[in-house]
């Protein structure tokens, strides 16, 4: 039986449909078979992140309408055939779907992957709700700013109370000269502030606003963050270790701007 990851955040803009694709495409090369879906329903982005928005027919919505069978709204991609999209609507809204129907979905499915990603809209409302409900396992992407960990916090705790325990943080657009600064938190800092173990971290890195405008994956890049993408992927398949933090947080009154509730 597959596992149904979602990569959620709560807030906009920090990274998760492209840490979507690249896992995803990661795990395909690796041999698993994959399907990512995208649940933001009216602002679809992930094919385009795929490269395979040109060969959309039919949607998310389609099938749960019955407009469609999967097998014709599910894009195979065209270099890795073990990858497969299930793209959302651009020209419905978020309460075409509800959260039963996308439990019923990926129960239908579930055997035939060994990995479902489900890309989950920005914000904690009917889009949130219907991108966790079938999920066993969540990924939470923040950026080490204030505003981006603060909405982070209240994901997980929604996670949490939705019975979602097994939860990793994902930091991106760390940057290393800024840490060694002073003037940006570590990925260790915001792994103690959540209080969940790091999955891994991206670097701020043009090349990946350059990637995402040509349309390569970012495990096709050279230094870094291809490294650290397959590293991320190894670990999801049991490869590797989490990786436990080994900086503590100093300073406990920064704790203090972050509970759950917020």
């Amino acid at each position: 039986m597959g596992e149904v990851i979602v990569v959620t955040s709560g807030k906009g803009g920090v990274g998760k449909t492209t840490i979507t694709a690249s896992l995803s495409i990661s795990l395909a090369r690796m041999g698993k078979k994959v399907l990512a879906i995208d649940t933001d329903i009216g602002l679809r982005n992930l094919d385009v992140v795929m490269g395979l928005e040109n060969y959309i027919t039919y949607n998310l919505v389609d099938v749960i309408e019955g407009n469609c069978r999967l097998s014709q709204a599910m894009i195979r991609d065209k270099i890795h055939t073990n990858l497969y999209l299930l793209p959302s609507a651009q020209t419905r809204d978020k309460d075409a779907v509800c959260p039963e129907q996308m439990k019923q979905l990926i129960t239908q499915i579930r055997d035939e992957f060994d990995f479902i990603f489900i890309d989950c809209p920005a914000g904690i409302e009917q889009g949130f709700r219907n991108a966790i409900a079938p999920a066993t396992k969540a990924i939470v992407v923040t950026t080490p700013e204030v505003s981006a960990i603060r909405d982070a916090d209240r994901v997980i705790g929604l996670l949490e109370n939705d019975g979602i325990t097994n939860i990793n943080l994902l930091v991106n657009r760390i940057r290393p000269n800024l840490i060694r600064k002073g003037d940006m938190m570590s990925k260790e800092d915001v792994s103690e502030i959540l209080g969940i173990d790091i999955l891994g971290y991206l670097n701020d890195d043009p090349n990946v606003v350059i990637a995402t405008n040509r349309g390569i994956p970012l495990v096709e890049q050279n230094g870094k963050l291809r490294k650290n993408i397959i590293h991320i992927a190894n670990i999801l398949i049991g490869n590797e270790q989490l990786a436990k933090p080994s900086v503590s947080l100093t300073g406990g009154f920064i704790r203090n701007i972050f509970s759950r509730g917020y």
